[in-house]
């Protein structure tokens, strides 16, 4: 789907501002949504990786020891040596530092037979040395070009420390906020993570991924990580078909048109069989259908782990299954390595499939430019955050973050206020500002964010800031809680910041409940009794339930993890020098027990009722989320109308309509707002979601002032999968609704014909 926003200023000047984020991301959401010539030709091949005669002749010289240990990956210095002791090693990850990295180089250029460089990877996940918010944030954002700035920051700073290999963006898309790695993705909506991802794709390697500013990507986890049973990380996923197609796998191939390097394979068992052992997902999808042209890699163990999921009884198993299924090279577990010799006698598995997964990494290898550029200048490493990247990261910040409510308004606080009360436990918060998967990279953890409390003694420097804990994060002791009542009493205002650890969410993450941990909510209510005004920050990794704090706080400040520059950027959208524009990228659920609860949905025969008890919903609990996905406040007012369609009738071949929109501010401050369009088929030989998000576009407008935004539909907007996997244009009328959330009303209809 194509979008487009013609600006026509009735007022001051109402078009996007331009910004940190756009210069750094180098033009990244302008690169087009074309297949590279190399995913082209990829597909040409059948899923073959295109020819290249460098590694065509350095193929023939090999041996099988030599190929086999191209298929190695390695997480430690001490293996990588010994390792390349045999000249048996592919590549080394999570190591970091020029001079380390150089070494071990010098032994595989220098010291090997074949001279062949190994490949340096490292989770550079939303920063190196600069931390980024985490990817949830970033989905909030709706702005591709916030990803894609992270990923240009990311990839300068990787690059020349001596990284040549990110393992992101993950484009897992879920409805399980329990489990933990929903921070590192993009929500629950197929199609804004499929936007968020290729513009980090971009962002990461750019034109040319063996530029020295770049890195090659590695779309993960593939696939339906996400769908993982009670949100238990590592766990079963049942999925059919059709919803695989539809809901999982579209980000994968968008990432791999848009010519990511590399693509991670899952820790689930998809409809019965792990992911790392599914030829299905891998070879048939993939390699075949999408023509995938890069490398496979596992995950850590990965294909070790399919002798416990009862795949297979033993190594040999594991690397027969494994291999011909798709899997390239091998993370830390040597089945391939231990293995391929006896499994090639057996003919379990073929000289061309070794062949195969060596011709693919050596690709990569030469895309990258290791052959002729192996070391990396030590005087470029990135120790520390440059002034422009952490401009970058606060900009990033302040466009992620969600206004939940603002009763009053209470926000945003006068820079004039006398005196502010910072309190909870994570007011005065660091590390746990980054959130999961932060501080790898060299100088990262030397490099502390900005807390809470020093970002507002920053924005209001004539006000009496003080800073009160009141509890911890997840404790239970609550003689913190007379200090917090007295600061706030003795403040204009208070700030209570709350929420969760970086160590809450992320890989291992799992809760079995998404309150606020500890006596948290005891604190909020504490603060309340005091009778003073106050406002609460979530600082947080996942959507928690706080229908508490949505009743009875007068504002909810939605900051996720904001990264090295959160305390800033919280401060900047508290007082109004950010007037927040983000839109939840994934529903609040009102309870635990309502999960999973996304506004895409299928519907019911009996839909909720509340006036008839025989409908799908619960006895105690209204149906519905807290808070919608799409859902986010702005410190002014917006108005949305006008819709019209450029035709009635969509061709099912070719066919193109626009749908436009008029956007007014009706405030009195310049701010930012989301227009949506989500379209539903009523009726289809597959049942439908009962909304799909089919385009947004954040616009920026001067009090006063409106535009027109456009949205380009054609037959790839209303198609679907099938349950033979085949995909669908079918005749019918198509719902069409536009607004700010997942709840718009505004509504018109096409006949696809």
């Amino acid at each position: 789907m194509s979008q487009q926003v013609s600006h026509e200023t009735t007022a001051a000047d109402g078009v996007n501002r331009r910004s940190v984020l756009a210069g750094l991301a180098g033009g990244v959401a302008s690169m087009g949504l074309l297949a590279p010539a190399a995913t082209a030709a990829a597909a040409e091949n059948g899923g073959r990786p295109q020819h290249d005669e460098r590694v065509e002749a350095l193929l023939k010289k090999m041996t099988l020891a030599e190929k086999v240990g191209q298929l190695q990956l390695v997480g430690d210095e001490t293996t990588a040596r010994a390792a390349l002791a045999d000249g048996r090693l592919g590549g080394v990850f999570s190591v970091v530092g020029a001079a380390k990295l150089n070494a071990l180089q010098h032994l595989a250029v220098e010291r090997t037979r074949l001279k062949i460089p190994l490949i340096f990877g490292l989770d550079v996940i939303h920063g190196y040395t600069t931390n980024f918010p985490i990817p949830l944030a970033q989905g909030a954002s709706f702005d591709p070009a916030v990803a894609g700035a992270d990923a240009t920051v990311s990839a300068k700073e990787a690059r020349g420390s001596g990284i040549h290999w990110t393992y992101a963006p993950m484009m897992d898309v879920t409805h399980e906020p329990r489990w933990g790695r929903i921070a590192e993705g993009y929500g629950e909506d197929p199609y804004l993570a499929t936007q968020l991802a290729v513009s980090k794709v971009r962002g990461y390697q750019g034109r040319d991924y063996s530029a020295p500013d770049r890195l090659a990507a590695c779309a993960k986890h593939f696939v339906a990580y996400g769908g993982a049973e009670g949100g238990r990380d590592y766990n079963t996923v049942d999925v059919s078909l059709q919803r695989l197609h539809n809901f999982y796998l579209p980000p994968f191939k968008a990432s791999v048109e848009a010519g990511v390097a590399t693509v991670m394979a899952s820790f689930n068992t998809i409809s019965g069989v792990p992911a790392h052992g599914n030829g299905y997902v891998l070879h048939d999808v993939l390699k075949g259908r999408y023509g995938f042209g890069g490398f496979v890699v596992s995950d850590y163990t990965g294909i070790q782990e399919l002798i416990l999921h009862g795949l297979a009884g033993d190594g040999a198993d594991a690397a027969a299954a494994a291999l011909p299924a798709g899997v390239d090279m091998e993370m830390v577990s040597t089945n391939y390595a231990e293995f391929a010799q006896r499994l090639l006698d057996q003919r379990r598995i073929t000289r061309d499939q070794i062949d195969d997964a060596v011709r693919r990494i050596l690709l990569v290898k030469f895309r990258l430019g290791l052959f002729d550029h192996p070391y990396v200048d030590e005087s470029t490493e990135v120790k520390a955050p440059s002034p422009a990247a952490l401009a970058a990261s606060r900009q990033a910040a302040g466009r992620c973050m969600v206004l939940l409510k603002n009763d009053g308004p209470v926000l945003p606080l006068a820079k004039s206020v006398g005196s502010v009360a910072v309190v909870g436990p994570l007011g005065a918060a660091t590390y746990d500002l980054n959130g999961t998967w932060s501080g790898l990279g060299t100088g990262a953890s030397t490099t502390p964010p900005v807390t809470v409390v020093d970002g507002i003694k920053a924005a209001a420097p004539g006000a009496t800031v003080t800073y009160t804990a009141g509890c911890t994060v997840d404790g239970t002791d609550t003689s913190g809680f007379a200090a917090a009542q007295q600061a706030a009493r003795a403040a204009d205002v208070t700030v209570v910041v709350v929420g969760e650890t970086a160590a809450m969410s992320g890989e291992a993450a799992a809760r079995s409940t998404i309150d606020l941990p500890g006596v948290q909510q005891q604190l909020v209510a504490a603060i309340k009794e005091t009778g003073k005004p106050f406002v609460v920050v979530l600082v947080n990794g996942r959507p928690l339930t706080i229908p508490y704090l949505h009743d009875n706080a007068p504002a909810v400040l939605e900051a996720w993890a904001p990264g090295v520059q959160g305390g800033r950027a919280i401060a900047d959208v508290l007082f109004g020098t950010v007037n927040p524009g983000g839109k939840l990228p994934v529903s609040f659920p009102r309870a635990v027990g309502q999960i999973p609860i996304y506004y895409n949905h299928e519907n019911t025969g009996r839909p909720a009722d509340p006036a008839n008890k025989y409908t799908s919903k619960y006895l105690d609990l209204e149906s519905g989320p807290l808070y919608e996905f799409g859902h986010g406040l702005s410190y002014t007012t917006f108005r949305i109308d006008g819709l019209r369609l450029s035709d009635t009738r969509l061709p099912a071949r070719g066919g193109r309509i626009q749908v436009s929109v008029r956007v007014a501010n009706t405030g009195s401050r310049a701010g930012d707002e989301v227009v949506q369009l989500y379209l539903r088929d009523p009726v289809a030989s597959i049942v439908q979601p009962v909304r799909r998000l089919r385009g947004f576009q954040r616009v920026t407008l001067a009090a006063g002032a409106s535009t027109t935004v456009s949205f380009t539909l054609t037959p790839d907007d209303v198609g679907f999968y099938d349950n033979a996997a085949a995909f669908r244009v079918e005749p019918g009328r198509i719902e069409v609704y536009v607004g700010n959330s997942s709840a718009a009303t505004l509504s018109s209809s096409f006949t696809v014909v």
